[in-house]
């Protein structure tokens, strides 16, 4: 055995990105908002840089440009200490109705659930030689643990969520097809949602949607910049 080869460091590829030129996310840009409108609320910008940062965080391309608009602000040394985000848990922890709040009902046909409306805390889908589809992407979530019930014999029951919530999936299929994505957030007060159920001769999907974020993040920043200018203009 050659000790010394064990024991050189390895060179660094110097095809391999470095980490400020990874592209940026939605979400790395949600966080970068929201130190800025910290720090004006604190005081430490003006309604006038804090407007020009905002503007540029939502024009950054890479992780890199993005750090550069809070480089000078104490959060943005403050944060790299903080504990890592727990992962949702894998069952629900909330005390949920056993009634549900939406029964979505498939036999020989079809039913669907989607557009801008209220999830609820428990929602039951059956899908008997029919299709059920059940969209969240752009549902208002007034709970943080959704639990959707599904059952499909010989249909099929999909799910949607956007991409900022956490998924979990505890089920099966009996010659059938259970397929639900673990899914976490960043955002450790992110809604929940659980996908529990059993397929027999059907199927039973559940995945984010995609290309959903961008304009919730767009309103969810505009709302805080907003707020913060309010909170400065009335001191």
């Amino acid at each position: 055995m050659d000790l010394q080869k064990h024991t050189e460091p390895r060179a660094q590829d110097p095809s391999a990105p470095r980490p400020g030129d990874l592209r940026a996310s939605d979400a790395e840009r949600d966080r970068i908002a929201d130190i800025l409108r910290e720090a004006l609320a604190e005081g430490r910008l003006t309604a006038d840089e804090h407007a020009e940062r905002v503007e540029g965080v939502l024009s950054a391309k890479t992780v890199g440009e993005l750090e550069v608009f809070i480089r000078d602000l104490p959060a943005a040394h403050q944060r790299r200490s903080a504990p890592a985000h727990t992962p949702a848990p894998n069952r629900p922890t909330d005390t949920l109705p056993h009634d549900p709040d939406d029964n979505v009902v498939a036999v020989f046909s079809a039913a669907v659930r989607k557009g801008r409306r209220r999830a609820g805390r428990r929602i039951h889908a059956y899908a008997v030689f029919g299709s059920v589809e059940i969209d969240l992407s752009e549902a208002i979530f007034e709970y943080q643990q959704v639990v959707i019930k599904a059952f499909s014999v010989f249909g099929s029951v999909d799910v949607r969520v956007p991409e900022n919530v956490s998924l979990r999936g505890t089920g099966g299929g009996v010659l059938g097809s259970f397929e639900v994505d673990n899914l976490d957030s960043g955002d450790p007060e992110a809604p929940v949602v659980y996908v529990d159920g059993w397929a027999v001769l059907g199927s039973i999907d559940g995945r984010p949607k995609r290309g959903k974020l961008v304009a919730d993040i767009l309103e969810r920043v505009q709302h805080k910049v907003d707020k913060g200018l309010r909170k400065h203009l009335d001191r």
